[in-house]
C-alpha cells in the first residue's frame, strides 16, 4: 500500500484506508451512512473498534444499546465500542452520521468495552514548549495500558492551526495509521515520513512503516484532525516512543 493516500468514498459510503494483509496488518475504514441506514459488524478472527466521527448512533451490542451523538471531532470528543472476534454489533444511524472501524486479528475472548466522552481523558501537550508551536490535544481511547488484550491502539489529536504534533520527531516499530479531518474543507497540512513530505488534505491517510519518524504539521488557519491507530506486533506491544536522538535537546528547553 501506498505510504500517503487522499481517498474518496465509493459508491455504498465506504472508504477503504488500510488492509490487513498489508505492513499495516489493519483492516481500517470509513462509513458515511445515510439516516435509516444500519450496519452489521461480525468477525470470526478479529477483534473490532467502532469510533463515531460525526453524527447522532445507536450502537447495538449484546442485548445493549446506547445512544451516541457527536457533534464533529473538534468540539466534541468520540464514543467507541470495542469487541473481541465473534462478537456482533449493529449500528443503527438516527442522523447522517460518520464512523471509523479498526479491525485486526486476535485470538483473545475479552468483555466487550463501550467507551464514551466522560472516559475519554484529553492531554493538552506542547502548550509550554517552543512558544507554544507543538500546542495539541491528544486522546487516547485505549492502549496497552488500559487495553493490554487487545492488539490495537486507537486515539484522536488535534493539531492547532499553524502548530506541530507527533514532536518531536519519533518513531517505533509497530505500525500506525493517521486518517485526517479539516476543520475547513480546504484545510492541509504535511506529514513528514522519514524523508519524505506529504500533504495531508481533507479525508487523506498516511501508512506509517515501523521504524520512520513522522512529525506532522497543520498549516495557519486550519486547525487538523488525524485519528491514530497502531498496532501492537507478537510479544512487542507499543508502549512508548522512540524520539529521535538528534532532537532530543528539545526537551531540554
Amino acid at each position: 500500500m501506498k505510504i500517503f493516500e487522499r481517498l474518496d468514498f465509493d459508491k455504498n459510503g465506504v472508504k477503504a484506508v488500510s488492509e490487513e494483509n498489508s505492513d499495516m496488518m489493519m483492516d481500517i475504514k470509513v462509513y458515511r451512512m445515510k439516516k435509516g441506514e444500519s450496519l452489521n459488524f461480525l468477525d470470526e478472527k478479529d477483534e473490532t473498534a467502532i469510533l463515531l466521527t460525526e453524527g447522532k448512533i445507536t450502537y447495538v451490542w449484546e442485548g445493549q444499546r446506547a445512544l451516541a451523538s457527536r457533534k464533529n471531532v473538534f468540539e466534541e470528543p468520540p464514543y467507541c465500542l470495542h469487541m473481541c472476534r465473534g462478537k456482533k454489533a449493529e449500528i443503527r444511524a438516527e442522523e447522517d452520521s460518520e464512523i471509523i472501524v479498526q479491525k485486526t486479528e486476535n485470538e483473545k475472548d475479552f468483555e466487550t468495552k463501550f467507551y464514551t466522552p466522560k472516559e475519554n481523558k484529553i492531554e493538552l501537550m506542547g502548550a509550554t514548549q517552543w512558544e507554544g508551536t507543538a500546542k495539541r490535544e491528544v486522546l487516547t481511547v485505549f492502549d496497552y495500558q488500559n487495553a493490554p488484550y487487545s492488539n490495537m491502539v486507537i486515539g484522536e489529536v488535534i493539531t492547532k492551526a499553524g502548530r506541530w504534533s507527533s514532536y518531536i520527531p519519533h518513531s517505533h516499530r509497530q505500525p500506525e495509521v493517521y486518517y485526517y479531518k479539516f476543520e475547513k474543507p480546504q484545510g492541509f497540512g504535511a506529514a513528514f515520513i522519514g524523508d519524505d513530505v506529504f500533504k495531508s488534505r481533507d479525508g487523506s491517510c498516511v501508512r506509517i512503516p515501523g521504524g520512520l519518524t513522522h512529525p506532522m504539521t497543520a498549516a495557519p488557519g486550519y486547525n487538523m484532525y488525524y485519528c491514530w491507530m497502531i498496532r501492537h506486533l507478537p510479544n512487542d506491544p507499543w508502549t512508548t516512543r522512540d524520539n529521535d536522538p538528534e532532537h532530543l535537546w528539545l526537551l531540554k528547553e
